[in-house]
């Protein structure tokens, strides 16, 4: 029977006897106030405090689930208190009378999200290359490729305003996404001018991020030396919120790696580079073994030899791994079993969104479920005694966390709720729909939710989204200017938008 008919009205409409009806409607009262409050009225959605990261400003992030990320401390529901831009301490309670409070009931509270590898210059190309792998397959003709396509044809026609926008638009729906740091790593230094629009772009997000200068192409190129006017000009503070890495590729055509890694160095920077077995760089790898630091950090490390890694875990490399990434576009086997049994401590990376969503969940599922399908395949065909052990939830957390702030040597700014450290803070929202209720908190992160349950973000003790949505930000009108800026940027490569392909 309808809800209109037992409240007094039959399906035609007509009214039921007045006794009947309001029997009826006591009878709801009276349900209606053994509910929960939350189920019987809607709760007062709580308004913004003023003031957050101010200097000297305390708050206190009340009643969360709290994922320090930080085994000294460990992991409760509990309270952290900021002051400024800093933590100041993190317990089961906290006594802060002055403190602005931020209710975190039912929330699970996180250091955010660190990337340690995103072509963010491609925001604009999004979903253009969903089917796509690197290189030319004569199995697949006509099909658009990585290589060929985003970097042969479409990266060689941006304008710097192109890379402005791209660069706020893509940081801006990362950010919304928990992800509070990235290292950012744009092949799109043409000119001078393209690298400020890179910098400035960043900037003007306002999370923290690691400007990653790699090449660029055509006449106005200054790679490499421009790395210098760079560092002086924008990173010569290293205490701000973007810091800078050198990009040292080993297959640039006429460009000796030795002299990137050499003005690294030089400028007291970390080297990033891409090292992907299925692009034949083995033997190059090889041949540079006796310059590995503790400053390098290898992206993908896919078809690497023994002794390539045996040098990384002596000298104290970093790893990123982009697993969903290379799983899709043929890099090779993500080596994260690799990673793990040499204790080198993986970190994570989107790589890029032509191909494969920037958030964080996917990033961490991925990891997880790879891990575990390797690993239960052996187990099935060999015995569990001679499989190596199942990832846990809160192994790929700390992957995508404190494990890459180490990668890109930030873990004394951020990467875990450790006192003294930046107030890089997310509240995810585990009474939402997709995860109540919550039985394991690393669990519900890892294997329940996604972008929708971030619903606070603090950078350096700002915050930056607030209650589900971005603060200070127009988007329509950014999304417009995305928009503008992918129109042009097929028309001048002479590619059609393959809207239903």
């Amino acid at each position: 029977m309808c809800e209109l008919c037992k409240a007094g009205m039959n399906l035609h409409g007509a009214s039921t006897s007045r006794r009947n009806f309001l029997r009826g409607a006591f009878a709801s009262a009276a349900t209606a106030a053994f509910l929960p409050a939350f189920l019987s009225r809607p709760a007062a959605a709580q308004e913004m405090p003023a003031g957050v990261g101010e200097a000297g400003r305390r708050t206190l992030i009340k009643g969360g689930h709290v994922l320090s990320q930080d085994p000294t401390i460990g992991d409760f529901t509990g309270d952290v208190l900021l002051e400024g831009a800093r933590i100041l301490e993190v317990a089961p309670s906290i006594d802060a009378g002055d403190a602005e409070v931020i209710d975190a009931a039912g929330r699970v509270v996180m250091p955010g999200f660190i990337d340690t590898h995103h072509h963010q210059f491609e925001t604009a190309l999004r979903s253009y290359l969903p089917n796509g792998i690197m290189f030319a397959d004569p199995t697949r003709p006509g099909e658009p490729t990585y290589l060929d396509d985003i970097l042969g044809k479409f990266s060689k026609v941006y304008r710097p305003e192109d890379v402005y926008i791209a660069q706020l638009f893509g940081g801006l729906s990362q950010l919304d996404a928990g992800v509070t740091t990235v290292l950012d790593v744009s092949q799109i230094h043409h000119s001078p001018e393209h690298s400020n629009a890179v910098i400035e772009g960043m900037q003007a997000v306002g999370r923290r991020g690691v400007f990653g200068y790699f090449e660029g192409y055509g006449p106005d190129l200054r790679y490499p030396q421009d790395a210098r006017r760079i560092r002086d000009e924008y990173f010569a503070s290293d205490d701000q919120l973007l810091s800078m890495l050198m990009g040292g590729e080993v297959y640039l055509p006429g460009v000796d790696p030795m002299e990137l890694w050499n003005i690294g160095r030089d400028l007291d920077l970390m080297v990033g580079l891409h090292v992907v077995g299925s692009l034949g760089m083995r033997e190059t790898m090889d041949k540079l073994i006796p310059h590995y630091t503790d400053k390098h950090l290898f992206i993908h490390m896919t078809g690497m030899s023994d002794a390539a890694w045996d040098r990384a875990q002596e000298v104290g490399a970093h790893i990123s791994l982009s697993v969903p990434i290379e799983m899709q576009m043929r890099h090779g086997m993500p080596p994260i079993q690799k990673a793990i049994d040499m204790n080198m401590a993986p970190a994570l990376s989107v790589d890029v969104e032509c191909t494969m969503t920037a958030d964080f969940f996917t990033q961490m599922r991925g990891a997880m479920t790879l891990q575990r399908a390797l690993a239960n395949q052996v187990a099935l065909e060999d015995g569990p005694e001679n499989a190596p052990a199942l990832l846990h939830a809160r192994d790929v957390l700390e992957f995508a966390t404190v494990n890459g702030a180490k990668a890109l040597k930030l873990d004394h700014k951020t990467g875990s709720l450790t006192p003294g450290k930046e107030a890089d803070v997310i509240l995810l929202d585990a009474t939402a729909l997709n995860v109540a209720p919550i039985n394991n908190a690393p669990g519900g992160v890892v294997t329940l939710m996604e972008r929708s349950n971030v619903e606070t973000v603090l950078v350096a003790g700002q915050i930056k989204k607030w209650k589900g949505a971005l603060v200070g930000q127009n988007i329509p009108a950014l999304r417009e200017q995305i928009t503008a800026s992918r129109d042009y940027l097929f028309e001048t490569a002479d590619v059609e938008i393959p809207l239903f392909d």
